[in-house]
């Protein structure tokens, strides 16, 4: 039995969009230091569930605790990665000023930023490779490029709990490894990482937890117990074949 709080307590979840279930009842415990992947398919739930764990997306009905706290108590120890998509790009704004946003839940939004703060921000930088890009614009760089300074971001925020969405959209398989390799690096201290993830086949070689949805959490645990052919097909045969046994109330 677990006798310390759980990083992450998912109860009763459920999230609608104009009065369609698009998560139900979810219920998720997620111990401290894992790494672990959030799998199904297109339109399962997966960048919703993280949007609801941070309260951008208002559930119908459910509670989610960060080490036995509310959200609105552990925010300034969560850091969140976007899909790249939702980003707007064309900001002007260069990467070192970008990655110095993370560094504001512990400035405060008025204050300036310290030396100190802008050493860290530079090792972060340097950290994720990108290090001659320091003064170019955001809008002038690949998408590869962007995903890392957006990684540096969060990195400089020094969360306990990191919940990224498909940070390995639209990169190489160089800058994608080398993302993992930070993200392992972040598990080894002690921090608790969630990844919305889309790629079966590295699921196992990237990952330790792993929790496979379509609307519902079909299962969820150590990767080597519940990965299974038999879980994966339950999951995306979910797509074709979804039913809710109970009935669907806004």
């Amino acid at each position: 039995m677990n006798d310390k709080p759980y990083a992450i307590e998912i109860e009763d979840l459920t999230v609608a969009y104009d009065i369609k279930p698009v998560l139900w009842d979810i219920d998720i415990k997620i111990p401290k230091g894992v790494l672990m992947a959030v799998v199904g398919p297109n339109g399962a739930g997966k960048s919703t569930l993280i949007k609801a764990m941070l309260g951008i997306v208002k559930p119908i009905s459910g509670k989610v605790l960060f080490f036995n706290t509310p959200l609105k108590e552990y925010l300034k120890k969560i850091s969140y990665v976007p899909q790249k998509g939702s980003v707007d790009w064309d900001f002007p704004t260069n990467v070192l000023d970008v990655v110095l946003m993370g560094r504001y839940g512990k400035l405060g939004w008025f204050k300036r930023p310290t030396e100190e703060d802008v050493r860290i921000a530079k090792e972060a930088i340097k950290k994720v490779g990108m290090e001659d890009f320091m003064d170019r614009q955001i809008s002038e760089l690949s998408g590869g490029q962007q995903q890392r300074v957006f990684l540096a971001r969060a990195l400089v925020q020094e969360a306990e709990i990191y919940l990224l969405d498909e940070p390995f959209q639209g990169v190489d398989a160089k800058t994608e490894k080398e993302i993992v390799n930070i993200l392992k690096e972040l598990v080894k201290a002690g921090k608790t990482v969630i990844v919305v993830h889309h790629d079966l086949q590295t699921v196992k070689q990237y990952f330790d937890w792993v929790g496979l949805i379509f609307t519902r959490i079909i299962a969820y645990g150590p990767v080597e117990d519940v990965f299974t052919e038999a879980n994966i097909e339950k999951t995306y045969k979910s797509r074709h074949n979804l039913t809710l046994k109970e009935p669907f109330k806004c």
